[in-house]
């Protein structure tokens, strides 16, 4: 089972032909609305690759309430959710431009307001993997990181968006997983080279830690006891990239949940990331279990396996 503590929002997007700058305004080209949140995200790409999925978190008394719920209702997430009166339910204004880049601008809401007592202890333990995002208060994600731990869940932290983080974490996770921005603000605050080879190498060399930094274009590099992994990204169209992250990170959780040997679990969820990028939306875009499977087979022949240490 996955347990997800984490944001959920409405996401509206305006399609551009390329960013603005500041103090411009631009002619838009296309205007939607559709479900996201990096909690929301995640916890629907790991229930479509597969997995049992309960996700923690609030949403404000207003109309957007209903419609940030319904794909994680539609494809079987078990939603438990506080309803914060008089705050709106979080959204996110994103920018997409032709080559599917974007820049968003997150306003919380609701999603200040979750907590980790929500999370109850029987939820907790050894056949549970915590997934943990930090667009919710990060002392509150730290929290049920520390008590999923000492019950023995295993824990895995999307550390972004990228943002002051608490040292804390350091001994807090099992599983961190971050792109290069993101690894340069976990890496200031855990005292390591921001390079992200030397960075998941550093990781991993301590406790029993899987630490991934995705690179885009570039796939990703990973480390876990004796082994780093570089991993390939699959070639496809881009249309729009916004959870492209979420979908690797959903999907990975997923595939560790159900016992996938590292290097499948990633080659799951680079596919999966990759695939995400070749739809519009969020949520609308990540993909099933039978394609990602579909493509993470050629990708987890390509992976290039070498001894940690060197």
């Amino acid at each position: 089972m996955i347990v997800v503590l984490g944001s959920i929002n409405v996401d509206l997007v305006a399609r551009v032909e390329r960013l603005p700058r500041a103090g411009e305004t631009l002619a838009g080209l296309a205007f939607t609305t559709s479900p996201g949140g990096k909690g929301a995200n995640q916890a629907l790409a790991a229930r479509r690759a597969g997995a049992e999925v309960s996700l923690f978190g609030a949403v404000g008394h207003d109309a957007f309430a209903a419609s940030a719920l319904e794909l994680l209702r539609d494809d079987g997430v078990n939603v438990v959710v506080r309803t914060v009166a008089d705050t709106p339910t979080g959204v996110a204004v994103i920018h997409v431009d032709a080559r599917g880049e974007n820049a968003i601008t997150i306003v919380a809401g609701a999603n200040a307001h979750v907590r980790s007592e929500d999370v109850p202890g029987a939820l907790l333990g050894p056949t549970t993997i915590v997934l943990l995002q930090l667009e919710t208060p990060q002392a509150q994600a730290l929290a049920l990181a520390r008590r999923a731990r000492a019950l023995g869940a295993r824990v895995v932290l999307n550390a972004a968006p990228a943002t002051q983080v608490d040292a804390g974490w350091r001994d807090a996770v099992d599983v961190l997983v971050v792109n290069a921005a993101e690894c340069e603000a976990v890496a200031a605050a855990f005292g390591e080279d921001t390079a992200p080879e030397r960075f998941v190498r550093a990781l991993a060399a301590g406790p029993a830690v899987l630490a991934c930094v995705t690179l885009g274009a570039k796939g990703a590099v990973a480390a876990e006891g004796e082994r780093f992994y570089r991993v390939p990204a699959l070639a496809v169209e881009v249309v729009d990239t916004v959870a492209a992250g979420d979908a690797f990170v959903g999907v990975l959780a997923a595939a560790l949940a159900q016992g996938a040997p590292t290097a499948r679990a990633l080659a799951r969820a680079a596919a999966a990331g990759a695939l995400a990028c070749t739809r519009d939306g969020a949520q609308p875009s990540l993909p099933r279990a039978a394609d990602i499977a579909t493509h993470a087979a050629t990708l987890e022949s390509r992976i290039e396996i070498s001894p940690l240490r060197r």
